[in-house]
């Protein structure tokens, strides 16, 4: 909950923290947001790397609490703004894999306590992310943005207790249990200061080089990483039926992220329009407030937790009357609904014109892309979980969480991208959205082949 209270915190006012107080130009700012979160989910392949090869789970989840307790305390100080975002992303990166890879260790694969445990997990995860722009943006606007920075910072060192503390009574499943040895405190602590270490001068390095040099060295990791995938699976995978699987998950991947290209523009441009062409003015008689603009961002945890439990109830129901659509026209729904958001905004701006438009524009937005959410993302990590080969699964999630990084990244750097070729964002991201979903309509039928041909050669081996 903590490090999502982190996460979401900075997300719910990163943006206009760069616009309004250090003053950076829109596409700038709006290129740093799609950097840092981009990063946010590169770098846990890193993390995931370390904890096997040398720091082990709980190890590398303490050293990322660590860093993100440093990195927002430092945000705190605005020439320190840089080093305090890479902390955070390095932070995250060592953090966000191997705390779900610790509760999967506590319960052997059939226990029937496993899906339980992930539900309270889920419901953490939601949590954080539901008060974290209540109470940063909040403390941001009441105060200033630092105060925002340090609540996170605060949650973090909570975080750092709470998960020390409870160490003794995480027993894993499989293998022996034992208690925190002063190697692995050791270990955490190196960790950590190596970690401070790179983010000062790294970002000494890249101030030199300059943003755009960052840029393209964030565009060609996701191209190595991507090459590196393929020339791996080339040694490992065998037989066709075990490529058609590796491959189905790559076309999803693509179009998964065509859809956080879209669907994180909630803490840029969305944040953006609520701040500056929203009407946020609550009057009750001969009382006024005007709610912080990232109160929107909310309603997307709050929607979950609201809707989960339905779409769960409804997949389940159209399985059971052998109607549930395959994974591919699940995803494809999720673009859709995704367009039809951007088809709202699309006319709110318009709207926005003449004067501030009502909340409820941005809270249809919302709630459609959630619904696109719902659609998209549970399938498709339940997917890659079902169709990855054997040999080659944590490899083929780490490909999906390529697919986020690069949404991510393309959500920051899309509307100045689009205002090259003096195209607007909102109607560009609806007809990308909605050729998306066609296209991956079409593609449905041959890919529920490949994907049901590999369970099918998986079972005969």
């Amino acid at each position: 909950m903590w490090e999502r209270f982190s996460y979401y915190g900075m997300r719910a006012i990163l943006i206009l923290y760069l616009t309004l107080f250090v003053k950076y130009p829109r596409d700038s700012a709006l290129e740093i947001y799609g950097l840092y979160t981009g990063m946010v989910y590169l770098t846990p392949i890193v993390g995931g790397i370390l904890a096997d090869r040398w720091l082990g789970y709980r190890a590398t989840v303490l050293a990322g609490a660590l860093l993100m307790v440093i990195g927002h305390f430092a945000m705190a100080v605005p020439a320190l703004l840089f080093p305090a975002l890479t902390l955070l992303i390095l932070g995250n990166g060592l953090f966000k894999p191997n705390i779900s890879t610790i509760v999967g260790s506590l319960y052997l694969p059939r226990d029937p306590r496993r899906d339980a445990a992930f539900t309270i997990f889920y419901m953490g995860i939601n949590l954080g992310a539901f008060l974290s722009p209540l109470v940063c943006s909040t403390l941001a606007e009441a105060f200033s943005p630092h105060w925002g920075f340090a609540a996170a910072g605060v949650g973090m060192v909570v975080s750092f207790i709470i998960f020390s503390a409870g160490i003794p009574l995480m027993r894993p499943a499989t293998g022996e249990w034992r208690a925190m040895s002063r190697s692995e405190w050791f270990r955490v602590l190196f960790t950590t200061g190596m970690g401070v270490l790179l983010a000062f001068g790294g970002t000494a390095l890249a101030r030199w080089l300059g943003r755009s040099i960052v840029s393209a060295a964030f565009q060609g990791g996701i191209l190595i990483a991507l090459v590196f995938v393929v020339i791996y699976l080339a040694s490992r995978l065998q037989g066709s039926a075990e490529w058609k699987r590796a491959i189905s998950i790559f076309i999803l991947a693509f179009f998964t992220a065509i859809f956080w290209m879209g669907f994180e523009q909630a803490g840029g441009t969305l944040n953006l329009f609520a701040y500056e062409k929203t009407e946020r003015r609550i009057q009750l008689g001969g009382w006024e407030w005007e709610f912080p603009a990232p109160y929107f961002q909310s309603l997307n945890p709050l929607l979950i937790l609201v809707l989960a439990p339905l779409f769960s109830m409804l997949w389940i129901g159209l399985a059971q009357r052998g109607r549930e659509p395959s994974t591919p026209v699940k995803m494809a729904t999720g673009l859709f609904l995704l367009s039809l958001g951007f088809l709202i905004m699309t006319i709110a701006e318009g709207r926005a014109l003449y004067a501030k438009v009502g909340p409820l524009w941005l809270a249809t937005t919302y709630l459609l892309h959630t619904l696109g959410e719902l659609c998209l993302s549970p399938v498709g990590l339940s997917m890659v979980t079902k169709v990855a080969p054997s040999s080659v699964a944590a490899l083929m999630m780490g490909v999906w969480f390529l697919s986020s990084a690069f949404g991510n990244y393309m959500a920051g750097v899309s509307e100045a991208l689009l205002e090259r070729y003096s195209l607007p964002l909102y109607p560009s991201l609806m007809g990308i959205a909605a050729g998306g979903a066609v296209l991956l309509l079409l593609l449905a039928r041959p890919l529920n082949q490949w994907m049901q041909a590999k369970v099918v050669a998986s079972a005969q081996v």
